[in-house]
């Protein structure tokens, strides 16, 4: 009744003026007696391997790396050079989700535009031998086992500047405070060591998408957190840039069905633990 509730809230409001000045975050009014159906949305069995699948599966210590969750675009940022727009590769080597790659290169494009252009790949996506290997090396204060990394998603990157260390560096600097606008977050900050078990990596960034980039900066979580947070309040109404967007958090049980909207684009991910993420975005 309460997810219902609040997805035909959002229908019904998508006729109303919305004022220029909206918060970045809100919660959506709950309205208890509206229908369970309705001709805007249907019931949609969850995808098998879903719950470990998309941009928001949470992998760590704890959550280790499915099949199913590598991504299927993985290429050779050499071998397509195309891709390689306002950046430098730092060997041959680095492979990476093709569509995160135009993300990057998409705010490294902007960045450029504000004076700050010297970003390189120093790391992609790695397989569970090369992880091993850096495991070995760096310890876990720095990395995690194969199968535990991000790195084996293929949708998070290690970003250098060629000007010397992201942590001095301008390069650096501008991806901790305008990464979330691109839909990228800063996957280990500082202030959040104790939650995510790993030291501070100003270089790691992990694409998870606009809103949820936007939720995450307004309200400082960390993946973990905003995860939590999703099961917690289970759906959200976010004003971002004058745009609408809807995220709702589903429970995986026996029945395996969700909700989805028929005649609106919307993303489905898994969380790596026990659901599935709805993001529905304006036309």
């Amino acid at each position: 009744m309460k997810k219902w509730g609040v997805f035909l809230c959002i229908i019904i409001g998508l006729g109303l003026a919305i004022p220029k000045i909206q918060p970045l975050f809100q919660k959506k009014i709950d309205i208890q007696n509206l229908p369970q159906t309705g001709e805007h949305f249907e019931e949609m069995e969850v995808p098998p391997g879903q719950m470990h699948h998309g941009n928001l599966v949470l992998v760590n210590h704890e959550y280790p790396v499915h099949q199913e969750q590598i991504s299927s675009d993985i290429v050779s940022l050499s071998e397509n050079s195309q891709l390689v727009v306002g950046f430098k590769l730092l060997d041959q080597s680095i492979q990476l989700s093709e569509s995160v790659t135009k993300e990057f290169a998409r705010m490294v494009n902007a960045a450029e535009k504000e004076g700050v252009q010297h970003f390189m790949i120093n790391s992609g996506y790695r397989d569970f031998a090369e992880q091993a290997i850096l495991y070995d090396e760096m310890g876990a204060d720095y990395a995690l086992p194969a199968g535990y990394s991000e790195h084996n998603l293929g949708i998070s990157l290690d970003v250098g500047s060629t000007e010397g260390k992201m942590e001095n560096a301008s390069e650096g600097k501008w991806i901790e405070k305008n990464a979330w606008k691109y839909g990228f977050i800063l996957r280990y900050p500082k202030d959040k060591v104790a939650i995510t078990g790993i030291q501070y990596e100003p270089w790691h960034i992990r694409y998870v998408g606009l809103p949820h980039s936007a939720i995450m900066h307004k309200k400082n979580f960390a993946l973990e957190e905003y995860l939590d947070f999703l099961k917690a309040e289970e759906s959200l109404s976010v004003q971002y840039n004058g745009k609408s967007y809807q995220v709702t958090y589903f429970p995986i049980t026996e029945e395996q069905t969700i909700q989805v909207p028929i005649n609106q684009k919307y993303e489905l991910s898994g969380n790596n633990m026990d659901g599935v993420i709805v993001s529905i975005y304006p036309d």
